[in-house]
């Protein structure tokens, strides 16, 4: 028979391990304790709930914001699973260098609207609106239904956003959860998806900043965030692109 000692020993065992291993949990499956609960702000924000022991971005809200985590992060490691709805569209965002309510602006398109944004920010928080993040963005996708997939390899689930492709589709079907892994030290990053690195890059290379330059343009608020990272020790974001998706087992431990 085990002595009471060692039935609580025993009980601790993982919860030590986690702690020693340097894991902390951003999500406790019940609350947004850990986040910055745009539900709290004035005037409420509606992009995002608890569903189903998940985080859920909801489809088309009045606020299309991400959910940023209340702690800053410079190197870590970051584990999290998800799951999307048929033709949605989402993303984590890390090393981010600032995010805008987006003006109105008669642009040309979207970028514009964004660089107008960033010098022209709107005095107050919206009734209805877009939050922008500008950051780097591990893509999370229904590569099968959503018509984003369709403009390259780099737009695809597990990309660095718009800058290297995952080496392979390894999603699950669209309703099953993915798990998924982030890497960040200095400025050499490396995706996960499903037990399989996709990309491994660096966000200073020759090759980031030109297809920063090319979307965003030369000389532009955006461009000279992505391409000099003024700011190292930033928050980690959850993407709500106005669809439906979840997230849970999100955890995070520091590199330093």
């Amino acid at each position: 028979m085990k002595s009471p000692s060692l039935w609580i020993a025993l009980a601790l065992a993982p919860f030590a391990c986690h702690a020693q291993s340097g894991w902390v949990s951003l999500f406790d499956g019940r609350t947004m304790a850990g986040w910055d609960d745009p539900r709290q702000k004035t005037p409420p924000g509606d992009a995002w709930t608890i569903d189903d022991g998940c985080l859920k971005a909801n489809r088309a809200p009045h606020i299309t914001e991400d959910l940023f985590s209340k702690d800053t992060f410079r190197d870590f490691e970051l584990s999290w699973e998800w799951k999307i709805a048929p033709g949605a569209n989402s993303g984590v965002k890390y090393r981010i260098q600032d995010h805008v309510f987006l003006a109105r602006y008669a642009a040309h398109g979207f970028e514009d609207q964004v660089n107008y944004s960033l010098l022209n920010r709107p005095a107050a928080r919206p009734d209805r609106g877009q939050d922008y993040v500008v950051g780097f963005e591990y893509q999370l996708l229904d590569n099968a239904g959503n018509s984003d997939a369709r403009a390259g390899v780099s737009h695809q689930a597990g990309a660095l956003y718009d800058i290297v492709g995952p080496e392979k589709d390894v999603t699950k079907p669209v309703g099953e959860f993915n798990e998924s892994r982030l890497v960040v030290k200095g400025n050499h990053v490396a995706h996960w998806l499903n037990g399989v690195k996709v990309v491994d890059t660096e966000l200073d290379s020759p090759l980031a900043a030109a297809r920063i330059a090319h979307r965003w343009g030369n000389g532009t608020p955006v461009t000279d965030a992505l391409t000099n990272q003024p700011h190292k020790n930033c928050h980690i974001s959850l993407q709500n692109h106005g669809g439906d998706t979840w997230f849970r087992n999100i955890k995070v431990r520091r590199l330093e």
